[in-house]
Parts: structure tokens; sequence; C-alpha cells
């Protein structure tokens, strides 16, 4: 009798799951993204870490047939949630973040994986290195998967300016390009707001990211009223229309 694979179990898992309501909830949050099962998000995380207790090489190693044609959304993030809670050397980490980084598709696959990605920390230099090799990717959410995975676990004083530098160069049309750089730099703020505002004073962000990362800043319970105001007067003017 051939065996069944693993991917097509944890299908079914995955379908026992199923949230009608909060699939018509997620849908509306990605737009774009039509293989949504519906599935929350503790959910899909007990049933990642339940994986790496078992072959979850054999899971890994299937989930490379997976594509965003013929996967749901949730099969995806759960793939990206396996590599990243399953105990590994880094070289072969490496090959699966490889063959997953590719199926990023939408900000909640990118962000709900990425941040909790706590193995970057433990060899900072090594995945600080894997990361900026994005750095010049034409891709909205290679751009986004490198700068939320340096906001997660980089932002530190060895790494500040690398960060900035990133942010500052990234030039990417797309929405969720723009709003994860934002998103970084209030992040940067808060930790470094010297070194930042020093940023937003001479940097080449476009008008929308640099204007959104000061709105997100201003929005801050971190940062105090006059701190707030001064930010406000570094917003561009952009045209109407």
């Amino acid at each position: 009798m051939e065996s069944v694979r693993m991917t097509e179990e944890i299908r079914k898992r995955l379908s026992a799951l199923a949230e009608t309501d909060y699939k018509e909830f997620n849908q509306k949050l990605l737009p774009g993204t039509e293989n949504v099962i519906g599935i929350r998000l503790p959910a899909l995380r007990k049933l990642a870490k339940e994986i790496t207790k078992k072959e979850f090489r054999e899971y890994l190693d299937e989930c490379r047939e997976m594509t965003l044609e013929n996967a749901f959304h949730e099969e995806i993030m759960l793939q990206g949630m396996v590599l990243g809670y399953a105990k590994m050397d880094r070289e072969e980490r490496r090959r699966y973040l490889d063959e997953f980084v590719p199926k990023i598709a939408n900000w909640a696959v990118c962000d709900s994986c990425v941040t909790g990605y706590k193995f970057m920390e433990k060899e900072p230099e090594y995945w600080f290195d894997y990361l900026l090799r994005f750095q010049d990717s034409k891709k909205e959410f290679e751009l986004r998967f490198m700068i939320v995975a340096m906001m997660s676990h980089f932002v530190d004083e060895a790494h500040i300016d690398e960060i900035l530098r990133c942010c500052g160069q990234i030039r990417n049309d797309g929405y969720y390009a723009k709003m994860g750089v934002a998103w970084t730099v209030q992040v940067c703020y808060v930790k470094f707001p010297d070194k930042t505002r020093q940023f937003f004073e001479n940097n080449a962000m476009d008008d929308f990211t640099h204007n959104k990362a000061i709105q997100k800043i201003r929005e801050s319970y971190r940062v105090s009223r006059e701190e707030k105001e001064e930010l406000n007067r570094l917003k561009r003017r952009q045209p109407r229309g």
C-alpha cells in the first residue's frame, strides 16, 4: 500500500481547523490572496510546533512541490513557521529558507513567520548578511521579508546604521514594501531617536514612505509630544491628485 504523504495528512488537519467566519474576515485583509482556508494564528502555530517534533524534514521536503497556485495560504504560512521552530544547523535552515521566501505573497505570511525567527538572534552576523542579499531585489515581498526581519531581530547598536541605510535605498512601488520600511523606521526611532532623526533630515526615501514613517512615530505612545511636533515639521508636502 502506498503511504500517505505528510503534506496530505496536514492538509486534512488544516481543513478541520477551518472557520468560515474567520475565512471571510481574513480574505478582506489579504487582497489578491484567493486560497484561504480560514485558520487562526494560534492554531497554526500549535500545529507547526507539533510538526517540528515529528519528521519535519520530510514535511519541508514535500513542501518544495507547493506553489502559490496549488497551495493554500495557510500551508505556505505553516511551511514558514515550521522552518523557524525546528532545530537544525544554519546551512540546512538556509536551504529551507531559500525555498520559502519566494513563496511569500502577502504581508500576513511574511510578518507572522519572520517576527518569530528567533534563530537569527543567536547568530546575528550570519543572518544579517543573509538578509542583505535581498537589498537589491525588485520583488515587493522579498524586500518586506528583509526589512521586517531586520526590524524584528536587529535594531541594536551594531546594526542600526545598516538598517537605516537599507531603509533609505529601497526602491519599490509596492505598498507593503513601503509600509514595511515605514514600520521599521518607527521602531528605529523609538530605540535610536537621535540617529533616526538625523536620517529623517537627509534621506532618499520616497515622499509617501517618509511621511508614513513620521505618522507611525507620531502614533506611538513611547514618543513625547515635543518630539512628535518636531517630527511633524519634517513632513514633506506631496502634490495633490
